[in-house]
């Protein structure tokens, strides 16, 4: 299906983008992680990176133009594929706005119509004379929500250029540089190293010295104490506002309204929507809202409710130290990180909707032992056997291109391209470097890449494209003493290939002899949908030989 590309945002700042040079054409087939365009913001000239492969279908804007921020740019999909409904359905974005206007004039009759125009405006006035710049939590990586902060490499007080680095960001799936855009004083840090921001959110204001920030931050959070004055002069006239705000947070068949981003935050946070305030046009919940929400009165009136009958049940009291696992010993609560987070959700996706068979299988490693041994007397870099593995499932991937597939729903994607990505521990979880064109490379370069991959990924380098494209995943636990286990696919591939520890132990010839060899144990997990059990066979039957053979990979 073809995918719109559209202006993401690049700068706290930004409200449009100037196409500065287009660097593919329409017709041009391209892949996840190349480069589209060079798009000039106001602070700088970045460039815009392609996240589908296919071909490039459409160009909105020719080069010197203008887009707004989420304006449609671009359009990449299969040749000849109609791409025109896309566009009329998404390219303006008066479609959404055209339906609150609708139901604009039955709104107006409630007290919070008018102000939120009021509120904007003076938001405005109050802004314009200060000088000083909110740096907000940008946007990443295309499947990022929120951004935990590793590091602040300046402190408030410190005196900051254009083009420094303020801080160390921890994405889902990398550790990145978070650059500064403006000359002049750090004022302000709003979140802490180590705690979590949502994207857009406010993380550190920048300016002169002096200048108010604290207004840019209660301009942030302005209705906060509008309603706590309401509360405070009206409490019964607060109960029917409250009223009138929910009734149109919701539409005539009872759906809650709310913008995308509120939905996620309140799925993050395990928040009822039903529960929330709207304070955006015709009563939408909008992050602001879900920001200042707490449950806490809602969490107080249960209790209170549930206190006369207390003492009607004293039967409850005995059961309670069982119940409370505390007195137990000590025990340690530790925060979820971004990139665990994501690991959870994806493999948790990946188990529970990916009909997983395993195909386990011994191989006899006595000449790839050899092999190594006289390799490594050559090699500009150190061979292991894990490089052993990747290069002879990058081959057996080229005779069996039904495992080097992904299940997309309705089709099976084969990919005539083997990116093998390969499982790499670091403190965080785990991430998957890819190595491209594996089945082109030398054991060598295969090697090389390997280890700059895990050497990156151990200091946090890593960067969203060399994560991305894998078409056949590879999980080594033999230096750890493992010598079997099932993995769990990393979709969207068809396969994973789970490699143990390589065991000296005794075999008997034809001849009834014994003698001492290598064994190791592989475990190939398939996606049912995509790979038949004959067909995973297959491809470890070539797999094996390819390792108790290994000559044939050199040539």
């Amino acid at each position: 299906m073809a995918e719109v590309i559209r202006m993401p945002l690049l700068s706290d700042t930004m409200t449009e983008g100037v196409i500065a040079e287009w660097l593919k054409k329409v017709g041009d087939t391209v892949k996840s992680g190349d480069i589209l365009a060079e798009v000039e913001t106001d602070k700088a000239t970045m460039e815009l990176e392609n996240y589908a492969d296919g071909t490039l279908l459409y160009v909105a804007a020719d080069k010197g133009q203008a887009v707004e921020v989420n304006g449609v740019l671009a359009v990449v999909g299969k040749p000849g594929e109609d791409y025109q409904s896309l566009l009329d359905g998404g390219s303006a974005n008066g479609s959404a706005p055209a339906e609150e206007k609708t139901e604009a004039p039955a709104a107006e009759p409630a007290p919070a119509a008018p102000v939120a125009p009021e509120k904007s405006e003076s938001k405005a006035v109050d802004l314009s004379s200060i000088k000083a710049t909110a740096v907000r939590m940008p946007l990443l990586s295309d499947t990022m929500t929120e951004g935990v902060i590793a590091n602040w490499v300046k402190n408030v007080g410190d005196k900051i250029k254009n083009g420094d680095i303020l801080a160390e960001v921890e994405t889902d799936k990398a550790t990145m540089e978070l650059e500064n855009y403006e000359d002049g004083t750090l004022l302000y840090v709003g979140v802490e190293a180590g705690q979590a921001a949502k994207v857009n959110q406010i993380i550190a204001i920048v300016g002169e010295e002096g200048a108010n920030y604290q207004a840019i931050l209660d301009a942030e959070n302005g209705t906060a104490p509008a309603a706590e004055e309401t509360k405070a002069e009206a409490p019964a006239e607060d109960s029917k506002e409250q009223a009138a705000d929910a009734t149109q947070s919701s539409d005539a068949e009872g759906r809650i309204k709310a913008s995308p981003l509120a939905k996620s935050i309140a799925k993050d946070k395990g928040i009822n929507l039903s529960d929330v305030t709207g304070s955006g046009e015709n009563g939408r919940i909008v992050k602001k809202d879900l920001d200042t929400f707490t449950p806490a009165a809602k969490e107080a009136s249960a209790p209170a409710a549930a206190a006369p009958a207390a003492p009607a049940q004293p039967a409850a009291q005995p059961q309670k130290p069982v119940a409370v696992p505390e007195p137990a010993g000590e025990y340690e609560d530790l925060p979820v990180s971004s990139m665990r987070k994501t690991i959870a959700r994806r493999l948790s996706e990946s188990l529970y909707t990916a009909p997983h068979f395993y195909l386990t299988m011994e191989i006899t490693m006595d000449k790839a032992i050899k092999l190594r041994s006289q390799l490594n007397e050559i090699s500009p870099a150190k061979i292991s056997f894990n490089d052993f593995t990747i290069k002879a499932a990058a081959l057996a991937l080229r005779e069996h291109p039904a495992v080097n597939a992904s299940w997309l729903g309705d089709k099976i994607r084969r990919y005539k391209y083997i990116n093998i990505g390969v499982a790499v521990a670091v403190e965080d979880g785990l991430v998957v470097p890819v190595i491209r064109n594996s089945d082109q490379k030398t054991l060598s370069t295969i090697s090389t890449e390997v280890k700059d991959y895990a050497g990156k990924a151990k200091n946090k380098k890593l960067q969203p494209k060399d994560m991305e494209g894998s078409t056949f995943s590879i999980s080594n636990l033999g230096m750890f003493g493992v010598e079997e286990f099932n993995p769990i696919i990393n979709s969207p591939d068809s396969c994973i290939l789970a490699v143990g520890g390589i065991k000296k132990t005794v075999a008997v010839n034809d001849a009834g002899e014994f003698y001492a060899t290598n064994i190791m144990k592989v475990t190939l997990a398939c996606d049912h949908r995509s790979v038949d059990g004959a067909t995973g066979a297959a491809f470890l039957q070539t797999f094996k030989q390819l390792l108790e053979d290994p000559m044939r990979m050199l040539v």
